[in-house]
């Protein structure tokens, strides 16, 4: 399964993904997004919810990254936070299982570690989504197969910026034996090809490629509307 990695090393990953009260919310709509990212190049999919993921499957041969949301009253980790959304994924055809692995409690006092060794059981490989280059080291000595920068501006203690975290990926793939993958924020082919020269194993993007509904308003704020 870690070949997986080998084949995504300087490629894109698209993140195919709708919230609920988005236009897009649908899963068929999702796989049709998925075929358009392979049309365009792209060498993997990002995508939420067992239903997404089967439909995905069914339009593309792309390698999967799966992961499910779900908040619970006592924590503030919500992607794939307890065992019991890796059960629901692993009924899934995803290779990857994406779970937040910052430094906050998770539902039912449940350990990172103890997730990822039951993602391996089953012959899956653990992307840790990260905040902090502290969260990064801890994530590989967890376990994690490699780790990515979703959460760098989704918590209190990490930078809050419009920008992409340049300076987390660099610092996390000068430091880390494992794959980094450079995710949030990245809004340009620019900022994506500044990821690879920093280091980046591969690139992650969702809302420029896949949410319309917010390159709109991008574009309709800059004409001043």
């Amino acid at each position: 399964m870690k070949k997986l990695f080998e084949e995504l090393r300087g490629k894109l990953i698209v993140s195919c993904q709708a919230r609920k009260d988005e236009p897009l919310y649908n899963p068929l709509v999702m796989s049709r997004m998925a075929l358009a990212a392979e049309v365009g190049g792209a060498a993997a999919i990002r995508a939420e919810g067992v239903n997404d993921i089967k439909s995905i499957r069914k339009m593309t041969r792309l390698p999967i990254i799966g992961l499910r949301k779900n908040k619970y009253k006592d924590s503030d980790i919500y992607i794939t936070p307890t065992k019991a959304e890796i059960e629901e994924l692993l009924t899934t055809p995803c290779e990857v299982i994406a779970l937040d692995m910052t430094d906050r409690e998770r539902p039912y006092r449940q350990t990172s570690a103890s997730l990822i060794k039951e993602i391996h059981k089953f012959d899956r490989l653990a992307l840790a989504d990260v905040s902090t280059y502290e969260e990064g080291i801890a994530a590989v000595r967890n376990g994690a197969d490699a780790v990515s920068t979703t959460m760098s501006g989704y918590t209190p203690y990490s930078p809050q910026q419009e920008a992409p975290d340049f300076t987390l990926v660099g610092r996390l793939a000068a430091a880390l034996d494992v794959p980094v993958f450079a995710e949030g924020r990245i809004s340009t082919p620019e900022d994506a090809r500044k990821m690879m020269t920093i280091g980046a194993w591969a690139v992650v993007v969702g809302t420029a490629i896949t949410r319309p509904q917010v390159i709109t308003s991008r574009f309709v704020k800059a004409m001043g509307q």
